[in-house]
This record gives C-alpha cells, structure tokens and sequence, in this order.
C-alpha cells in the first residue's frame, strides 16, 4: 500500500504513548520516539524530538532498490531523519488509505515490535 503525502500528514499516536506529527513541509515531531525498538540503533536515542520526513522510491522505474527521495509525493516506506543526532529510522506504512497504520522498523517482515501507530483522526 502506498499512502500520498496528504493523507500522512497529521498525528499519529500508538498505544504505548508514541506520537508523530508529520507536516507538509516534510518535517516532523515526535513524543517518545526514543522508546521506540526502531530509535535503538540512535546513539543516544532520548530527545528525539524533530527531524524531517521522506518517502522511499525506487532508484529505477519498476526496480527493486530503493532510496530516500525528498520529492516522493507518495510511498509505502518513510525514512525519518534526525539531522542533529546523525540518525534515522525506517517505517512502513501497511492498511488501506482510508485506515492506514504505520510501524517503525527496520524490517517489515519481522513484525512490529515497537507496536502501530494510527492517524489521531481514526481513533487510538
């Protein structure tokens, strides 16, 4: 599922107390980002409180490697970039555009142990 950058923007929020707020300038603030699994390889993951967003796109129409493009208007994958600690971290974005939900990690494929994160617009 790929999600257009108009519909990532706003807050979400998990159940543990995590909130992300994306805005349309391609930044971005957090709550307790730095409780996150995803946050741990961060040296010094507490404070992480701002930094600014992108989707991944492909390198090459229908490849298979990917990488950050600030100009992505839409993706299924968001790098989340903390210029003043040299750090970032990686989210999926899974569901449908109507109730999509969002899980930081480093590997889709292994679940989401850091738990979901959904639009505040959708209920917590």
């Amino acid at each position: 599922m790929q999600i257009p950058a108009d519909r990532l923007e706003g807050r979400w929020v998990s159940t543990g107390g995590v909130s992300l707020t994306f805005r349309t300038d391609r930044t971005f603030t957090s709550e307790h980002l730095d409780t996150l699994h995803a946050a741990s390889g961060c040296a010094d993951p507490s404070g992480l409180d701002s930094g600014r967003w992108a989707f991944f796109a492909p390198t090459e129409p229908g490849g298979t490697t990917f990488a950050v493009e600030e100009a992505a208007t839409r993706g299924s994958m968001l790098s989340l970039t903390l210029p003043d600690r040299d750090c970032s971290v990686s989210a999926y974005v899974f569901g449908d555009e109507d109730e999509p939900s969002m899980c930081p990690s480093e590997d889709p494929d292994g679940g989401c142990p850091s738990g979901y994160l959904y639009r505040s617009d959708q209920g917590e």
